[in-house]
């Protein structure tokens, strides 16, 4: 596995993030393009052949190589020729449905339907069995695929621990001295065919579009890569709010436009002089390690210019400061050209087949130049220098504040520093390619970081400007769905959560890349966690997890809108009151609700038989300990459909009265006098005594007693009560107040006034007021109320006064 190659499987799993990528392997992705096209003509039996023939393994890593692409190139094509007959094989089904069974006999039906079954049921028999067929030998494939993976990574952890001459020693050097004249030989040779083709290239029919190609190809790469650093800097200037989200975004940019242009120059040069003739076999094979060196200088130096952004601190990323970013600048460009130098090596020895000498030599070229390249960044990443000093005249809080350095980042420095000179180690004792093998690890492992630290803030940016409460999105979403500010910032955090958990994942990928493995294989690793993994009898599948949260949050969103648009729209346009649009609206959003969680159940592969076992053993739950939650949730369900309390009437509950505001699942909020709120549970308005002062009707009554003296005219008392109850505003005229004598109590008239209003919660202000008024309407007319006897105690026996009642009790309503 090469350092380019890894590169361009971390731009593929890290910045485009495709789930897609993940499902194709990217050594047959030319094969499957090809095959996808003709799927329709594939015969099953010739690939069937075709793998038969190969061998089921090979003596060197090439051989695997090729062989592992062979058998991709046809499982490719099988699973074209399967999802080009499913489509057909589901619609003959449907028709066969639609015929219906054959009658059974002495039944009989017309002969053209049966003779049309009869034609559907063979073409339907003929066409799944090419279709099982298709998949046994998909499934063969991919079983030797994994057999071939496995042979590789044990062909490579036998090289990795071989252990050859130490550089230290002489008979290193002399296994180089050996083998030098052969290896320049082939050298020679392909350096032969490179100025044959140089040759072709200056002929007059092709010099002119060759040299205008690599003039086009270097503007391109250079001019264009700064016209379009300049482009995007002015876009998100322009298009995007100012904050991290634009940070982060325009570090994904640079790197892709760099990747993209400085890529396809490189891969369009090299076309053209494929087509003029330029290049003959070898140089072919030099060629596409060019266009793969330039993708990996230029993913790399953008990714470090954009990261450090020295010439413009305020759009930096990492928190650095100004020096140590003006310190790093020169190593992007450093760890490009060194890795493409070191590398370039080892595709050369591929190409001309070199000696086993010049491997090693390679080797340990490629380990000194690797750990002195990340020996010096970790120098240079230590300790920030002290701060200039403050100019003249500033005071202390002008001066400069040094960065603070966490700890970690000391440790982790540290730990690759043993890691550089256990290197050095392993290259004095012999164990090159294990060495080679680990300095290329540790810079695959920083350029993996630092694509996932980018990754991982654009994730969260991304989210907390889009979702939370205070980004324009999100105060647009409050407006329209009603969401709650808490509920939309938990969704900003949980979203950001799950995008860095699939960032991670794919980052752990990348990191298995160098295992003795390509790309192909890393995408096949993570095209088998993305079909499924097993967890004892559940069978979990990330894109079924993922339809699963898009079920759920379409859903809710959706019953949240049909809430909405009831409660605002639809059912203050009807008749019913209140209270009853209330409890339709709740109802439906609990149904809603439901039916959204057994559609995202559905999505998430568990059936019918599984909801059922889960129901079953939470019976066992609710037998012992949920009695109390289900009776309260079937009281509130009941209390909804039956509606024997709603939203908005006045209750009486034992020593509690009040509004009823709001039915819950558990619970019924009662709003109390005092402006607190009761909490019930919705069992005790079924199984309990409760009175409901606004069932029936919504009027209060309000009611006065008087007493007065007998010597008083009782039909100026009347009128002068009927007088205040019809004045007052808040008196129903229908039906109309009434005064009336109830007798005589304890030597005192006892009058006796109804009134009603509109409402039970209206009847104590009302009474107040028609109190007030009485009293001064008596006290004007000179008509006094009843005073008690008092009792006086004497030395003589005296006849005890009979006392007259004091006032009556509070009006009753």
């Amino acid at each position: 596995m090469t350092l380019i190659s890894r590169c361009c499987a971390a731009l593929l799993a890290l910045l485009l993030m495709g789930p897609a990528l993940a499902q194709a392997p990217v050594a047959s992705a030319q094969a499957a393009a090809e095959s996808t096209q003709e799927a329709p003509d594939i015969n099953i039996a010739d690939l069937r052949a075709r793998f038969s023939k190969l061998p089921a393994s090979a003596d060197d890593n090439d051989g695997l190589r090729a062989l592992l692409a062979q058998i991709n190139a046809i499982a490719a094509q099988v699973d074209a020729f399967i999802n080009a007959r499913t489509a057909p094989l589901a619609d003959l089904n449907a028709r066969l449905g639609e015929l219906g069974a054959a009658p059974a006999a002495p039944g009989t039906e017309d002969p053209s339907i049966t003779r049309q079954r009869a034609a559907l049921t063979k073409q339907r028999n003929a066409l799944d069995s090419d279709i099982r067929l298709a998949k046994l030998l998909a499934i063969d494939a991919r079983q030797r695929g994994t057999d071939l993976v496995n042979q590789r990574r044990k062909l490579f952890e036998a090289q990795l621990t071989e252990r050859a001459s130490s550089p230290l020693g002489g008979a290193f050097w002399l296994d180089i001295r050996d083998a030098w004249p052969d290896d320049i030989s082939r050298l020679r040779a392909l350096w032969d065919e490179m100025r044959r083709g140089a040759a072709v290239a200056s002929e007059p029919q092709h010099r002119t579009k060759v040299l205008l190609t690599f003039v086009a190809a270097l503007l391109v790469a250079v001019l264009g890569n700064l016209l379009a650093e300049s482009a995007l800097l002015r876009l998100a200037t322009r298009l995007l709010p100012p904050g991290r989200l634009r940070r982060s975004l325009l570090v994904i940019a640079f790197v892709g436009a760099n990747v993209l242009l400085v890529g396809a120059s490189a891969q369009w040069l090299a076309s053209v002089l494929d087509d003029n003739g330029a290049l003959g076999e070898q140089t072919r094979k030099v060629a596409q390690a060019v266009v793969a060196a330039s993708i990996f200088i230029s993913f790399v130096v953008g990714l470090g210019r954009a990261l450090l952004s020295v010439k413009r601190p305020s759009w930096r990323l990492p928190p650095m400061s100004d020096d140590m970013a003006r310190r790093l600048a020169p190593y992007p460009w450093l760890i490009g050209l060194i890795g493409a130098m070191v590398w370039a090596p080892a595709q050369v020895n591929a190409v001309i087949d070199a000696s086993f000498a010049a491997v090693l030599a390679t080797h340990v070229i490629t380990a000194l130049a690797l750990t002195a390249l990340i020996a010096a960044i970790v120098l240079r990443l230590g300790p920030d220098a002290a701060p200039p000093p403050a100019p003249p005249g500033a005071t202390t809080a002008d001066a400069p504040v040094p960065v603070d350095r966490p700890i970690w980042v000391g440790v982790l420095l540290s730990a690759v520093m043993v890691v550089i000179v256990v290197i050095w180690v392993l290259v004095a004792i012999g164990f090159v390619a294990l060495a080679s093998f680990l300095a290329g690890q540790l810079t695959w492992g920083g350029i993996v970081a630092a694509a996932s630290y980018v990754m991982f803030k654009f994730s969260d940016d991304l989210f907390t400007a889009v979702v939370s409460s205070k980004s324009r999105f999100g105060v647009r979403l409050q407006k329209s769905f009603g969401f709650a500010p808490q509920t939309l910032d938990q969704a900003a955090v949980l979203l950001s959560g799950v995008s860095r958990v699939a960032v991670f994942f794919y980052m752990l990928i990348a990191l298995m890349a160098p295992l003795g493995s390509g790309p192909g294989e890393v995408f096949q690793r993570s095209g088998k966690f993305g079909s499924g993994f097993k967890v004892g009898e559940f069978e979990l599948v990330p894109g079924a997890i993922f339809s699963a949260l898009g079920v759920a949050v379409a859903g809710f969103i959706a019953v949240r809108v049909l809430k909405r648009w009831l409660s605002q729209r639809y059912l203050p346009s009807t008749s019913l009151e209140p209270g009853m649009q209330s409890s339709i609206s709740t109802l439906l959003g609990y149904v809603g609700s439901v039916l959204v969680v057994a559609f995202a159940m559905s999505a998430l592969g568990i059936g019918v038989n599984r909801i059922a076992w889960v129901a079953s053993a939470l019976s066992v739950g609710i037998g012992f300990g949920l009695q109390a939650i289900v009776q309260n949730f079937i009281s509130g369900l009941i209390l909804l459909a039956e509606r024997p309390v709603k939203v908005g009437d006045w209750v009486v509950l034992g020593t509690s009265e009040g509004d009823v505001r709001r039915i819950n699942v558990r619970a019924t909020e009662i709003q109390l006098g005092d402006r607190s709120t009761l909490i019930v549970p919705n069992s005790e308005f079924i199984t309990k005594i409760v009175r409901n002062m606004t069932l029936a009707n919504a009027e209060g009554r309000v009611l006065i007693r008087l007493p007065m003296p007998l010597s008083t005219d009782a039909k100026k008392v009347r009128a002068l009560m009927l007088a205040a109850c019809n004045t007052h505003s808040e008196v129903l005229p229908t039906p109309s107040p009434s005064v009336t004598l109830e007798g005589v109590e304890g030597g005192a008239l006892i009058f006796q006034a109804i009134a009603f209003v509109a409402s039970p919660r209206l009847a104590g202000g009302v009474r107040s007021d028609l109190m007030f008024e009485i009293l001064d309407a008596l006290r004007t007319a000179d008509l006094p109320l009843s005073v008690p006897t008092m009792m006086v105690a004497s030395g003589a026996a005296t006849p005890m006064a009979t006392p007259a009642e004091g006032p009556p009790p509070p009006a009753q309503t």
